[in-house]
């Protein structure tokens, strides 16, 4: 697993959404965009770091940064994942795992005594030109969002 860095271009993508919409990264340019992966919508881990994000909203917007959570959950999940935690941000179906393996985050790991291969909990923070300003690795999911926030505040 060779996880985007700092600097490199962010490989473009189009995916759809939770409306069975696509979104296309081509169209935030001139725009911040968090690019979150997250291994599976409506599990507890995930379920925190959305609902933080959702409940933050206020000041994505302030900031003018724009959110896409990425798993590789079916449309229709990630449909039931949003109404039932009232997320007010953009969630895409990648569930063939292609943009996480483009970004670097699909990989091998290890839970409860078993190996398998999946998604690796990193955000990616893509400046207005479409390249990584920051990469995100080691937080909490109930931390995620002010990590973020954080970070956005101290280098606006």
């Amino acid at each position: 697993m060779k996880t985007l860095e700092i600097g490199d271009k962010a490989p473009e993508f189009c995916l759809v959404d939770q409306h069975n919409q696509s979104v296309a990264l081509e169209n935030f340019r001139g725009q911040k965009v968090l690019v979150y992966f997250y291994p599976k919508a409506l599990t507890p881990g995930c379920t925190t770091q959305a609902c933080a994000i959702r409940d933050s909203q206020a000041e994505w917007q302030a900031l003018n940064v724009n959110v896409l959570g990425i798993s590789p959950d079916q449309p229709s999940k990630l449909a039931q994942f949003a109404q039932k935690k009232e997320l007010n941000f953009t969630l895409l179906s990648d569930p063939d795992h292609q943009v996480a393996d483009a970004f670097g985050v699909w990989g091998e790991k290890k839970f409860m005594g078993r190996t398998f291969d999946g998604i690796h909990r990193i955000s990616f923070l893509i400046d207005e030109q479409g390249v990584i300003e920051k990469v995100f690795a080691k937080f909490k999911t109930g931390e995620h969002h002010q990590v973020v926030l954080d970070y956005l505040k101290n280098n606006a």
